[in-house]
């Protein structure tokens, strides 16, 4: 059975390195967002990340999504920042937005599954920022088995995934919904999925700056 440990607004040291411990050794761990509980390896752990998709029983052909602490938290993922990623990271971060860059060429193949891109997003939930400000880049997949519903507690993760998992981090109840707002930028900016931020918010701010031509659809 999975250890649990609460994870205070602003955590203790104590926390953040068992945190910090586990992950150094191919760990998971279940963690809280703004929406759900998710399940948290190292970005760079290819062997960590595997255990993530086993875990979920995630369809090989489905990447996974990173979540960051800051923009400088990017450099390691990432072969470049277009111009209409810092214009909507300047409007949405941090927040529900999930952005689709140019993958690093060292990222583990179980992250990006061969696509070449990866989807990053930084959280607004205070914990889990200064928990990624310690351990760096970490998985954000829901806690969840595939085709199960994403949970909003520790004991539900507790429940469902206890023997899988080597940490569960309790945020309390979260708060549920859409799941995040999903948009390529590798080329010409495409919506993938709306959330929590619709299509005509994202439009408005790239037609702004000049990246969407008034008739230009998204």
């Amino acid at each position: 059975m999975s250890r649990r440990l609460a994870l205070a607004a602003h955590p203790s040291t104590d926390v953040l390195e068992a945190a910090n411990r586990l992950l150094c050794q191919n760990g998971v761990l279940a963690m809280p967002t703004e929406s759900y509980y998710a399940l948290g390896a190292r970005a760079h752990d290819a062997e960590a990340v595997r255990r993530v998709c086993t875990i979920k029983g995630r369809r090989e052909d489905k990447p996974v999504l990173v979540l960051i602490s800051d923009r400088t938290q990017l450099t390691s993922l990432v072969t470049d920042i277009p111009r209409a990623a810092h214009i909507l990271m300047d409007r949405f971060w941090p927040g529900p937005l999930t952005l689709v860059f140019r993958a690093a060429l060292d990222l583990p193949q179980e992250l990006t599954r061969g696509t070449g891109t990866i989807g990053i997003r930084q959280p607004a939930r205070l914990d889990l920022l200064h928990l990624l400000h310690h351990v760096g880049p970490l998985t954000g997949t829901s806690a969840n088995r595939a085709g199960h519903l994403p949970m909003r507690t520790a004991e539900q993760v507790l429940f469902e995934l206890g023997e899988d998992v080597d940490l569960i981090l309790d945020g309390g109840e979260t708060m549920g919904g859409l799941p995040s707002t999903l948009v390529d930028i590798t080329g010409t900016v495409r919506m993938l999925r709306e959330g929590p931020i619709d299509g005509q918010g994202i439009r408005a701010v790239l037609k702004e700056s000049g990246i969407l031509m008034p008739d230009q659809p998204l």
